[in-house]
């Protein structure tokens, strides 16, 4: 999507030459297969990480880092290759949308109008918040020392990237059009009228 974004800002005149299907697909393509790489490299190294006794994983999810820190052996490697995987699929894609970003600001700055600017900037700011959500929760759960690990801070931040920021990309995404936030705005305006009288 910020590919997307810097095409529709920066090359608007090109959109439909370099956005088409059939890049759309590989772009997919390579997002999935990152994906169910990253599954079938790191599931069989976590699952075989030895527990002493019964465990019960305490956790919304069997979430990598919860069943890192149930093992009983030393997870020194498995730890590094998760450190290692994670860079690549976390950082690597952050850094590439950031960079985007940072091509679409530079050229936002040179449009002349106010209203050319606004629309610009409104163009991206809806996916700018939701990767700021998500990745930034994605980090800072999967980027942490297991020691440092807390399975409440686990719990709370799985259910975050799960259930909170799929929940709100449709209003995020929603608030971009004028007649939802005008009725967001008389609403809000509604509440507090409502409360002063």
């Amino acid at each position: 999507m910020s590919y997307d974004r810097y095409v529709a800002v920066c090359r608007p005149l090109h959109y439909t030459v370099v956005m088409h299907p059939r890049l759309c697909l590989q772009l997919v393509t390579v997002s999935w297969f990152c994906g169910f790489l990253n599954s079938f490299v790191m599931c069989p190294q976590t699952m075989q990480l030895s527990r002493c006794g019964r465990h019960t994983v305490d956790h919304f999810l069997c979430e990598m880092p919860a069943l890192i820190a149930m093992s009983c052996e030393d997870t020194m490697l498995v730890e590094a290759f998760a450190f290692a995987l994670g860079v690549a699929l976390l950082l690597v894609p952050l850094s590439l949308i950031l960079i985007s970003y940072g091509m679409i600001a530079a050229a936002v700055l040179r449009i002349k109008s106010a209203a050319g600017r606004k629309k610009a900037l409104n163009t991206c700011s809806s996916h700018l918040t939701v990767v700021s959500l998500f990745y930034g929760t994605i980090i800072y759960m999967y980027l942490q020392p297991a020691n440092s690990y807390s399975q409440d801070q686990g719990k709370f931040l799985t259910l975050f990237y799960t259930i909170v920021t799929p929940s709100v990309n449709p209003l995020i995404y929603t608030l971009r059009n004028k007649d939802v936030k005008g009725a967001m705005k008389r609403l809000l305006r509604g509440e507090k009228g409502a409360r002063e009288a």
